[in-house]
């Protein structure tokens, strides 16, 4: 199994341009925002009130593209597989790369993914079906608000996983422990109650099986501030892909709580 640093590697130099689900099971994925120093306060207050979608593992000085912290010798302009790159709120680009777009003044934040508790339900023989399924994890746009800050504001995002009915307890524990990775989930069950009225149609990610034994359950996810840059629009915001995660050298254990 390849270590953090030498997936890293093969992402920047495009070896692998994927999903990275699965990929260093052990070692904590995040999410990425970028943003201009002038938006950076209203974001950083935006993750403080809702640390549920927007836990926050390290945020880099302007300027610094080395997560030093999280991930010593990284460069946050290669080592995501694909990139997305958002002018006024809108999709302007998918690029493997953003060495051409960065500037001076880019405050990046890395939060949270649910790819680092995964491994736990794995170890713990509970199915993870988008991983068995080799499939992006889906996404969902609830009808659950967050609170807004400065300019961010939006609707709260889930991912979803089918969990049998008889380790509904165990999921809730063992993601309890992890609560700088998004945590326990925000809904079990009925989607429609949550504002989703065709679980097998996400807005982001790939539809997965659910079998008559499971119920579908719900995590706060970090494609939440990517919504907010949507209602928000500001002037330029890089974030990941959906599924294309950073990988760190955090291991999944030192930040689990008992």
């Amino acid at each position: 199994m390849k270590s953090p640093k030498e997936l890293r590697k093969l992402i920047r130099n495009s070896k692998i341009q994927t999903q990275t689900g699965g990929l260093a099971p052990k070692f904590v994925q995040t999410n990425l925002v970028i943003l201009p120093k002038e938006n950076a306060f209203d974001f950083l207050l935006f993750c403080n009130r809702n640390p549920k979608p927007c836990p926050i593992i390290e945020v880099l000085e302007e300027g610094k593209f080395e997560a030093i912290t999280s991930a010593p010798e990284s460069d946050i302009r290669f080592d995501v597989p694909k990139y997305r790159i958002y002018e006024k709120g809108k999709l302007v680009n998918e690029p493997t790369s953003i060495e051409k777009y960065w500037k001076k003044d880019f405050v990046s934040f890395l939060l949270g993914c649910s790819f680092t508790f995964e491994a736990a339900l794995i170890d713990a023989e509970i199915n993870v079906r988008h991983l068995q399924e080799n499939k992006t994890v889906p996404m969902f746009i609830t009808s659950i608000k967050t609170i807004e800050s400065g300019i961010f504001s939006g609707p709260l995002v889930v991912t979803m996983r089918p969990i049998k009915k008889s380790q509904i307890v165990k999921t809730i524990q063992i993601t309890s422990r992890f609560p700088n990775v998004h945590g326990s989930p925000i809904h079990i069950g009925n989607p429609d109650e949550i504002g989703i009225k065709d679980i097998l149609k996400p807005d982001f990610g790939d539809p997965v099986t659910i079998n008559t034994n499971e119920v579908p359950v719900f995590w706060a996810c970090g494609i939440t501030p990517q919504l907010a840059a949507l209602n928000s629009k500001p002037p330029l915001m890089i974030t990941h892909s959906p599924g294309h995660m950073f990988i760190t050298d955090i291991k999944n254990e030192t930040i689990s709580v008992l």
